[in-house]
Order: structure tokens, then sequence, then C-alpha cells
């Protein structure tokens, strides 16, 4: 089992920046993979990030390339999600989330927990 606890959601203008991080416990955090989704109101949720269990490997959906960066402090069981030049398109909830497996996925039903999300506003 894994827990998550998502944090570092907020109000910022376009342009601005946030760092999201989730908590994990439970299983050996080095073990496997993490990722971040996010929901925006009457979509279905998306892939945005991933990261391998060392940190090695990232994959990002195309419109978050450049702007957004994953990384990963196995020492703290602690995953990130810096976001630069935010959008308004960005707004949504974002969720950390973690597979079955070590291996670095990016679709939603690869993935067996998912922290409570934290919700992420940006203003034009």
């Amino acid at each position: 089992q894994v827990q998550l606890v998502a944090s570092g959601g907020g109000l910022v203008q376009a342009g601005g920046s946030l760092r999201l991080s989730c908590a994990a416990s439970g299983r050996t955090f080095s073990t496997y993979a993490m990722g971040w989704f996010r929901q925006a109101p009457g979509k279905e949720r998306e892939f945005v990030a991933a990261i391998s269990r060392l940190g090695y490997s990232t994959k990002y959906v195309d419109s978050v390339k450049g702007r957004f960066t994953i990384s990963r402090d196995n020492a703290k069981n602690t995953v990130y999600l810096q976001m630069n030049s935010l959008e308004p398109e960005d707004s949504a909830v974002y969720y950390c989330a973690a597979p079955k497996t070590a291996v670095l996925v990016t679709s939603t039903d690869e993935y067996s927990y998912w922290g409570q999300g934290t919700q992420v506003t940006v203003s034009s």
C-alpha cells in the first residue's frame, strides 16, 4: 500500500510559478515511479508528468514541456512538480499518483494509488 498527500496548490497570476509536493508513505519510495495528473472541470483527468523510480527518466505531456519539471527526493519520500510560466489553461486539480510497478507509465489505468488533489488556479 502507498499513501500520498499532495500540497502546494494555490492561486497565481499568469506567468507565475508554483511548486507542488507529494509526500509518500507505505511501500519503499524508491521502488516505484511517480506521476502527476490534472483534471479541470468538465474534462477527463490527464497525464502531466512522470518520473522513474530513481529519477533518471522523465516524461511530460507536450503542453507543459519546457515549463514544468518533475523531480523526486527519495531520502524525503517526496516528488515535486515545479510549474513555471503558468497559463490559465493549467488551472485544474492536480493529483500525484503511484503506479503498480517500477515502470514509468503515463496512462491513468496504470496507476493504483492517488493523492487527494491540490487546486491550482491561474488567473489571466
